[in-house]
């Protein structure tokens, strides 16, 4: 500071030792700095007479717990800061910033009316510098303001290395814990270099100026693959609306993708609902910076890092409605882009934004007839266009295409009733728990001409949601009822002449957070629930064949009771895996159960 200009400097310490060297070390070249040995706790300055207070490290040195006596040492230092300053002066102060350091230096000149800043010093560019010193190191910067009184404005900020302009935070408590996930991201940096096959990782980036997640990245090392100079690293950004899906969306799945990418080190980047991206260029010029923090070591120096995708864009995701239902909570209907140029209607809910609840396929819109495309027109869309087709609540729904392979799984296990080359005209009766989007009731009513499908949603919201978005009516062969479906089931079962069913599929996932993934939820494969599910079947008044048998699924799926019933998958995800688990139970099995009945 005094080479630099800054020459009124005033040198303070407790230490006569320290004073002394600083003297002799600085006496010639720097004739006009003042060194005095001086308590902070008790300095002999007058009131008002510096414009700068700078504290290297000496508050972290003091400020070693909470203890009372501490705090008071800490709060003495704090006064006498505050009483040689001037006003508009600044108190810097250099720390590595612990919790509790952060949060008494913010909630003591906060409340003394200052403005508080926190910055992130930028690192050193030595790699070697940066393995050694892992934790950043952060400036405090708190500006004397005249206290005002019965004013409770507060003025916090933080401003980390790469940003160029402070973010104002609402609490002391929030700018805690942004220093804090700067640190955790450090740490998680130091981590990566030192292990790069280390488990799964992953983070959000967020948008600096709502502070919502813009970016969910996760970090994928092969040691497996064989180093060269062009495979050490390569980013990979997830079209818009395929989050979900099993490549995209699982550990396992992103596994995969990295080795077949055939890179060391693999980023995969999710784009989130809500925020606007400038297509691939702009994402790859917004990101960059970040993701090279995030490099494996012994990248070579200058070396180019590609930007991957699928089919060349960042996909489309079209919001079309988002509303909140008293049951379910938040949730959206979107339109995204797959494979192929198909667009897809979603249903989503926020309490649960990574599962997809229900999906349908959009139909195109045809071509006017006698008007061919032209070749040009075709060509633009094979090269993949990220403009979304026109959509609304009234764009016709493919009925007769089941998205989700536990769907098809469930229907499959009709063909078990009967001769499969006879099911699509017979006349079926089909009890179908949980309603969602309504493409699987639909289906059936529509692939099995002669079937008579009722369904029973406990959410009111979602026969309004099945009914604008998703194509769903009701009909002679198609009926709704809104109720519980461990209520309705058991109120059958209870009826002096219960409905009888061929077959009774449960399409539910759970309502409770806590419970994770749970498809059925646990109270629908309770013995005691089946065997009232069994007393609205066709088979509990009639003895089957003695060849007749059925499959009971396992834990984690969902159920398709029928005399040779088929579950689902484990989620309600199009993207869950596609391997099913169950065994093949014969009668005596199912006496034992205690769900055979015969006459």
């Amino acid at each position: 500071m005094y080479d630099v200009g800054y020459q009124d400097i005033v040198n303070v310490d407790i230490s006569e030792v320290v004073i002394n060297q600083m003297r002799e070390r600085n006496a010639h070249r720097r004739p006009k700095m003042s060194y005095l040995r001086m308590d902070m706790l008790q300095m002999d300055f007058q009131d008002a007479q510096f414009q700068v207070v700078l504290d290297k490290g000496t508050l972290d040195a003091i400020l070693v717990d909470e203890e009372e006596a501490t705090l008071e040492r800490v709060d003495r230092m704090f006064a006498e800061i505050s009483r040689v300053l001037q006003v508009g002066g600044r108190y810097l102060c250099i720390s590595l910033a612990q919790a509790h350091v952060v949060k008494k230096a913010v909630g003591y000149f906060s409340q003394e009316g200052w403005m508080v800043r926190v910055h992130q010093v930028s690192g050193s560019e030595d790699r070697a510098a940066k393995q050694q010193f892992v934790l950043p190191v952060f400036v405090y910067v708190m500006t004397k303001f005249k206290k005002i009184p019965g004013s409770v404005l507060q003025i916090l900020e933080i401003c980390t290395e790469e940003q160029d302009k402070p973010v104002r935070v609402e609490s002391a408590e929030q700018l805690v814990e942004a220093v804090k996930e700067r640190q955790l991201y450090a740490l998680l940096r130091s981590q990566l270099n030192k292990n790069p096959s280390a488990s799964h990782v992953s983070l959000d980036l967020c948008d600096a100026d709502a502070g919502k997640p813009r970016y969910t990245l996760h970090v994928v090392d092969s040691p497996s693959v064989k180093a060269s100079r062009n495979n050490h690293f390569a980013i990979f950004i997830i079209p818009q609306g395929r989050e979900t899906e099993w490549l995209f969306g699982t550990e396992a799945g992103r596994k995969q993708l990295a080795a077949s990418a055939g890179f060391r080190r693999l980023i995969t980047v999710a784009l989130h609902r809500g925020q606007h991206y400038e297509g691939m260029e702009g994402i790859q010029a917004e990101l960059s910076g970040k993701v090279m923090e995030l490099a494996p070591p012994g990248l070579p120096s200058q070396q180019q890092v590609p930007f991957l995708s699928v089919g060349g864009d960042i996909g489309v995701r079209t919001i079309q409605h988002q509303d909140t239902s008293a049951m379910s909570g938040e949730y959206l209907i979107e339109d995204v882009k797959g494979d192929n140029m198909c667009y897809f209607r979603r249903l989503i809910f926020l309490s649960n934004r990574n599962v997809v609840q229900s999906e349908a396929r959009l139909l195109s819109s045809a071509a006017p007839r006698g008007q061919k495309k032209r070749k040009k027109d075709k060509k633009k869309q094979a090269s993949g266009s990220t403009k979304a087709p026109p959509t609304s609540a009234c764009q016709a729904i493919d009925r007769s295409y089941l998205c989700c392979e536990h769907h098809k799984a469930m229907v499959a296990g009709l063909a078990l009733l009967r001769n499969p080359e006879l099911l699509p005209g017979a006349q079926l009766s089909v009890l179908v728990i949980g309603l969602g989007g309504g493409s699987l009731p639909l289906f059936i009513h529509d692939y099995f001409c002669q079937s008579r499908v009722e369904a029973v949603e406990i959410d009111p919201t979602m026969l309004e949601v099945a009914t604008r978005w998703f194509g769903f009516s009701q009909g002679d062969r198609m009926k709704v009822h809104i109720s519980d479906g461990l209520d309705y089931v058991a109120k059958l079962a209870a009826s002096a002449a219960p409905a009888r069913y061929d077959a009774v599929m449960f399409d539910v996932d759970s309502k409770d957070p806590t419970l994770g993934m749970s498809c059925p939820p646990p109270g629908f494969v309770e013995t005691s629930f089946l065997q009232k599910v069994f007393l609205c079947s066709i088979w509990c008044a009639e003895t089957p064949c003695s060849k007749t048998q059925f499959w009971l699924p396992s834990r984690r799926s969902s159920l398709c009771c029928t005399p040779g019933g088929s579950r689902g998958r484990s989620t309600k995800s199009c993207s869950a895996s596609r391997t099913l688990r169950g065994s093949w139970l014969p009668q005596s099995s199912w006496r034992q159960l205690g769900l055979w009945r015969g006459r």
